[in-house]
């Protein structure tokens, strides 16, 4: 795990100092190696995680062994020794044991399809001396960022906007309307959009060349398409288990490879659990593993953690906290995230973080298994919605207001997804961190920019015919949700710390097995995640396995009607902070006092625009038009 940067400029020769300086914006991510390289109008500088090959063989910037190509990368190359194997049959003479290495021999051997072979998470950007051309890619499922700007024969790149930014210090810092909007409806913005305009984010499993004759994007594979397959319905259940079992093992297997101290976090999830009783039944010695837990009994969840790592004989860490001791972390939260970020689960990823990086300087993740597998409530609610989508309007109409008058949260969620024209609609509203709140935005923005619905909406258009409406939805989040959301957050919050997270319910034979597995082996009558938590009973007692789902929760509605209440009521009561934001202050105000009286929980979107205004209060807007408060 790195930071990289970059620049082409056909018109001037590129600064060397200035490409370090950016690069050193970046030192977090990689402390323990620095390089910069620059010829002509071409610069590339790197910030170095030593993780495979500690020696100073696998310095960054490299160069091909013919001096033709040069590369920065960021992330690992899992299946770095096949290749390896493959190219030596091509004479390939090697000067490390990288994976950096074999990145430049594999695209010098077949150029962009070596994507096709690569099993990992990467961002890297290859110089080609001889063809005056720069080639850039990003894996598969975005589990490493791209960001990158393009102007007049000028290209620059980097890990994160702030590297941009100190390259390009002229570089606008005006905001994408469209982007805010995508924000405030579903907490993130989603590639290829940031929250500048002058930025974009490279899309996953794209990659992009620029020469003379301009830029070209292309996108290289597409797990959106692959169908399922319907004979699987019938099959039987030990035997997708096996496959299941097998496939996952050898992701397991091949990201244990580290020249470092490795370990795993642990939540005793389903996913977690399953990643770390695997590693323990491959690793010769104890695996370590990583908890938060919390005094308040609401939040705790290490006890079941504990538990599975005495049943798999894990050496355990778990260090105990007071919930509100994660708002010590406010301040590591407003620096490392250069784009406003709602989750919140951020702050507790960023203490198990800080955890672990005591112990261990790599450390394998969960995140995958609910979109693949179908872990969200979201996709039972979809599934359970179908039946009403087939009533008439009215009869429709009198459930949701039915419903309605109930006190219960998920009765008002079900009686506002009802009222949805679709059950894809339904899905969407659900997803929503606006819900019924949507008149935030002024209706000028509304009419010149397009809705996270009709972001969805549009991409289901690529998916499979006859999908439900729940796969569709798994989907959606996988392609939208998972990058620019949950990834984002475990990359930001681990490098905050300087530790790799590595994610192997993310491979790429085990995403594409799961589009093929049909819903029934995903959602059966109220059980989620059937075929994985099946699985998960092979290698863990059941009573640690079956229990509600909870993830990484954080008050934030406690938390803005207590220890953040000044802090919210001095931004939303203050023009400056929130000046560039285009919504109506009115509502807004209406939004923070029904919150506080209790009438109703609204904190995600409080949270979101308060994060967006801390944003904007770090980083002043040169923004010359976007709509004022109203």
């Amino acid at each position: 795990m790195c930071g990289i940067v970059g620049l082409v400029d056909f018109r001037f020769s590129a600064d060397a100092d200035s490409i370090r300086a950016a690069a050193a914006t970046l030192y977090k991510r990689g402390p323990d190696d620095s390089g910069v390289w620059a010829s002509g109008g071409v610069g590339l500088g790197h910030q170095r995680l030593s993780i495979i090959d500690l020696t100073a063989c696998g310095h960054q910037p490299m160069l091909s062994s013919d001096g033709r190509f040069v590369i920065v990368f960021n992330g690992e190359i899992y299946n770095f020794p096949e290749l390896r194997r493959q190219l030596e049959q091509n004479d390939t003479h090697w000067r490390s044991q990288s994976d950096t290495e074999v990145i430049l021999a594999a695209y010098a051997r077949w150029g962009p399809e070596c994507l096709e072979r690569f099993h990992g998470m990467f961002s890297f950007a290859i110089w080609d001396q001889v063809g005056k051309a720069l080639f850039a890619a990003r894996d598969r499922m975005g589990e490493k960022p791209f960001y990158y700007h393009h102007s007049d024969d000028c290209f620059a790149f980097a890990s994160r906007p702030r590297a941009l930014l100190a390259l390009k210090p002229n570089l606008s810092q005006e905001l994408d309307e469209q982007a805010l909007r995508f924000y405030l409806e579903g907490g993130y913005v989603p590639s290829p959009y940031s929250i500048y305009r002058t930025m974009r984010k490279l899309p996953p499993a794209h990659w992009l060349r620029l020469d003379h004759r301009g830029l070209q994007i292309e996108r290289y594979w597409d797990f959106c398409q692959i169908a399922p397959e319907v004979s699987w319905e019938a099959r039987r259940e030990d035997e997708l288990l096996d496959e299941l079992d097998s496939i996952l093992s050898r992701s397991v297997r091949s990201r244990l490879i580290s020249d470092v101290p490795l370990g795993a976090f642990l939540s005793g999830g389903i996913d977690s659990s399953l990643v770390v009783a695997m590693m323990a039944k491959q690793s010769s010695h104890p695996v370590e593993t990583f908890t938060i837990g919390f005094k308040e009994k609401l939040f705790d969840e290490s006890q079941y953690a504990l538990g599975v790592s005495k049943w798999v004989g894990t050496n355990h860490h778990s260090e105990c906290l007071k919930v509100d001791d994660l708002l010590e972390l406010m301040p590591t939260f407003s620096e490392e995230y250069d784009e406003p970020f709602f989750d919140s689960s951020a702050f507790p990823t960023m203490a198990v973080s800080r955890f672990a990086r005591r112990h261990v300087k790599v450390a394998l993740t969960g995140d995958g298994g609910d979109e693949l597998f179908g872990g969200y409530h979201y996709y039972q609610l979809a599934n359970q919605l179908r039946p009403f989508f087939r009533m008439p309007i009215g009869m429709r109409s009198a459930v949701a207001t039915i419903l309605g008058t109930l006190p219960q949260h998920r009765a008002k969620l079900l009686s506002g997804a009802l009222r949805r024209p679709s059950a894809l609609d339904a899905f969407c509203f659900a997803r929503s961190i606006a819900k019924d709140f949507e008149g935030l935005l002024p209706p000028e923005v509304l009419q010149r920019t397009m809705s996270m619905r009709d972001l969805f909406t549009d991409a289901t258009k690529n998916f499979p015919t006859g999908l439900s409406v729940a796969e569709q939805s798994m989907r959606l989040d996988a392609h939208f949700t998972l990058p620019d959301d949950y990834l984002q957050k475990v990359d930001v919050a681990s490098m905050a710390f300087s530790l790799e997270s590595r994610e192997p319910l993310l491979d790429q034979e085990l995403v594409e097995w799961a589009m093929k597995l049909p819903l029934n082996w995903k959602l059966r009558g109220r059980e989620n995640k059937y075929l994985l938590r099946k699985l998960a009973y092979r290698y863990l007692p059941r009573e640690i396995m079956d229990r509600p789902k909870r993830g990484f929760e954080v008050p934030i509605a406690a938390w803005l009607r207590g220890p953040l209440k000044g802090w919210a009521t001095e931004r939303i009561n203050n023009n400056i902070p929130l000046g560039t934001i285009p919504c109506q202050r009115s509502k807004l105000l209406k939004l923070f006092e029904m919150h506080n009286s209790g009438t109703r929980n609204v904190h995600p979107l409080l949270w979101a625009v308060l994060i967006y205004a801390e944003f904007s209060r770090r980083v002043p807007q040169r923004s010359a038009g976007v709509a004022s408060l109203v």
